[in-house]
């Protein structure tokens, strides 16, 4: 059986079942008596084996199949859930993502057998008479999955099939193959096949039924439909008229084979027995037909169809990234195409014609509406890269032998899809970071009279059009001194630069590459290779990070990221003859300022604005170009902000705002980070986006 059609709906779901997995392993540890937790880690364990092998994944089925049986015995009360246990099911959940990961890599879940995890979750297994068993057996609650149900007396099973079979119609052309089959010396046999109660995947197992038949014959009819039986709209059992050349125990024997199924009784059907799909000639009688079939019980294949015409239940569908990449790109164009008719309606003057004018309108309107579609649809919760962060942090406390905990809010923050797959390596460099260099021992925190437990925190939460993720910790917080002596010593700085040097200024020393203030190198961190590697990662999603810490108390580390990367609004300004954008995201206001108004601090030119110093900054000097405005003339300034700081650009004139598609440009053209890409107008030409972080 070809399965490799299958193995991205694997892929996804094992995640699924795997972080959920992790997730009640977490809750197990706080609450080993709980029986929903135990019911939920049993089905999930059930539900990987199943899925594993059906892909025919051996080593990832037998590994569930050991978890499974040592919940079997934790739901039934004979063994009780401990630390032990449940690190080495953690153990377990590392193999698992790591089977999980080489299948993604390369179809295949690898050589690993994890013989140390089987013999361990076997002597689990072992020593369960020693255990104290409960005085009564646990009651599972209502939810929980129910035993396996006795097989129903054989007797019982046939007549109900039997039944079934009478019930079903057939079509002269159904009677015309059956009789044809006959001729040919073919056997025609009627099936019902009955699954397990316990089954959680009762549609695959259908499916496998179906596939060990199709092997040796004709599949005629199904009832429930395949759909149905595909939808799982089926009790435990369903029913086949099966044409085959293979004798009867073949058959049975074939679905016998497939696992977690109860029974299968099977008998050839002769023609006799066939019931003929009656069809009214009369439009009048179908009333009397419905009546009289409601009378004696039966209900028509038709009728059965008609039921089955319900609202479709599920109503989501999985797209893969790049398919929704092109739709972008296709928005993106349709973006500038817009622009280009505008641009030509202004030129040609015609926009005072409202022929014209109103159709340009109507299109901007749709044309925007379509870009916060396809925006919407890119959108995911950051959920899915923070979820793993508890575990890792459980992992941390061990290693690190520190007691220390995460509060995790607002992971239901939504991000473009692309962000969201990039920022999962900065954070966990940042969580490390809190747990390692952040948190003090547990007896420096009882001498500060702080709590035992270390705390940090990860939130986010939505600012204008931003993303704002903040990891906090209540440990140390930097030491500013450190950091400096440390610099001089490697030779990042002199002792004089150091003197000078402003708290924030030493704290950005540390996102510089190589440089770590850890006294010995650990397999957490301590070699110099983290907060870089944050930096650059989060300035190449036109992010920023910035810091605030206080010694003794805890340092926080604020990530600022845009919702979208793609199209955004800017204000289109001309600086030295030049076009330039400048996202709106970043700029505050828009003032008027006078020559007399610019004062001198340290050489540098300020402005008082409400007061507030701000530093001005002139784009025709970090551009190199030659401005179009005389010394007297006032300036028009664009006051942007990055975090807590305020900087003016100073520009030439200002063109009004835009909708516009960021483009790359490329890997050659990387030297420049005040130029964060480009854009093109509606005229055809190009414009330069300014990164206001990167000047700030």
């Amino acid at each position: 059986m070809d399965v490799s059609q299958y193995l991205e709906i694997f892929l996804d779901e094992t995640k699924e079942h795997l972080q959920n997995l992790s997730d009640q392993l977490m809750n197990l540890e706080q609450d080993p008596e709980n029986m929903d937790t135990i019911n939920e880690i049993f089905r999930a364990a059930h539900t990987l084996k199943g899925m594993a092998g059906t892909m025919g994944y051996k080593r990832m089925q037998n590994l569930t199949h050991d978890m499974e049986n040592v919940f079997s015995e934790v739901r039934n009360g004979t063994i009780k859930a401990d630390g032990s246990m449940i690190d080495i099911l953690f153990q377990c959940l590392d193999s698992l993502e790591e089977y999980t990961e080489n299948i993604q890599n390369t179809s295949d879940e690898g050589t690993n057998d994890n013989e140390h995890l089987i013999k361990a979750l076997n002597d689990i297994l072992a020593g369960k008479g020693s255990a104290p068993v409960a005085a009564e057996p646990v009651k599972a609650p209502a939810e929980s999955v129910a035993p396996a149900a006795e097989p129903a007396p054989v007797a019982t099973q046939a007549d109900e099939a039997k039944e079934k079979w009478r019930a079903i119609s057939f079509t002269d052309t159904d009677k015309k193959v059956l009789g044809e089959a006959k001729k040919q010396g073919k056997n025609v046999f009627g099936l019902t096949v009955y699954v397990q109660e316990t089954c959680i995947l009762k549609a695959a197992r259908a499916f496998l039924v179906y596939k060990a038949l199709e092997e040796l014959g004709e599949t005629m009819i199904s009832v429930p439909s395949a759909q149905d039986i595909e939808d799982e709209k089926f009790d435990f059992d369903f029913s086949v008229i099966f044409i085959t050349e293979a004798d009867m125990d073949k058959v049975k024997a074939a679905v016998m084979n497939v696992s977690e199924i109860e029974n299968c009784y099977i008998a050839p059907i002769e023609l006799e027995e066939v019931k003929q799909d009656e069809v009214p000639a009369v439009e009048e009688k179908v009333d009397e037909v419905s009546a009289a079939q409601h009378a004696t019980g039966q209900t028509p294949a038709k009728a059965e169809k008609k039921a089955a015409a319900k609202p479709i239940v599920n109503r989501t569908v999985r797209v893969d990234i790049e398919k929704l990449d092109v739709l972008m790109n296709l928005v993106s164009e349709l973006i500038i195409a817009k622009n280009s008719l505008v641009s030509a309606a202004q030129t040609e003057g015609i926009t005072s014609n409202s022929s014209v004018n109103e159709p340009i309108e109507y299109l901007e309107s749709v044309t925007t509406n379509l870009h916060e579609s396809v925006m919407k649809v890119r959108m995911v919760p950051i959920e899915s890269v923070v979820q793993k962060f508890p575990k890792m942090i459980r992992d941390l406390s061990k290693k690190l032998d520190k007691k220390m905990q995460l509060f995790m809010s607002g992971e239901e923050t939504e991000l473009d899809r692309t962000v969201v797959d990039e920022i999962g390596d900065p954070l966990m460099h940042l969580l490390r970071n809190s747990a390692d260099h952040g948190l003090e021992s547990a007896e420096i925190r009882k001498k500060r009279g702080k709590p035992e437990v270390g705390s940090i925190f990860l939130d986010a939460y939505q600012d204008g059009n931003n993303v704002v993720i903040e990891v906090r910790d209540d440990g140390n917080g930097i030491d500013v001194e450190a950091v400096k002596t440390k610099a001089v010593e490697k030779g990042k700085i002199t002792q004089e630069q150091a003197d000078a040097m402003t708290d924030k200024d030493a704290i950005d020393l540390l996102f510089q590459p190589s440089f770590s203030t850890a006294k010995q190198v650990t397999d957490v961190s301590g070699r110099g290779v983290g907060l870089d590697v944050v930096k650059s990662k989060i300035e190449s999603l036109s992010g920023d990070v910035e810091v605030k810490t206080k010694l003794g108390e805890g340092s926080t580390f604020i990530i600022r990221l845009p919702l979208t990367l793609a199209i955004i609004q800017a204000l289109m300004v001309e600086v030295g003859g030049e076009k330039y954008a400048i996202s709106l995201g970043s700029i505050q206001t828009i003032e008027d300022i006078a020559p007399n108004e610019i004062k001198f601090v340290q050489n540098e030119e300020v402005i008082n604005l409400r007061g507030d110093v701000i530093p001005l900054i002139r784009l025709n000097k970090v551009l190199d170009n030659e401005s179009t405005k005389g010394p007297d003339d006032n300036l028009i300034v664009a006051i942007v902000k990055k975090g807590d700081k305020l900087a003016g650009l100073v520009v030439d004139e200002l063109m009004g705002q835009q909708e516009i598609v960021i483009k790359s440009l490329g890997k050659y053209i990387n030297k420049s980070k005040v130029i964060s890409g480009a854009t093109i107008l509606g005229d055809g030409e190009i414009a330069l986006i300014i990164d206001a972080n990167a000047l700030l």
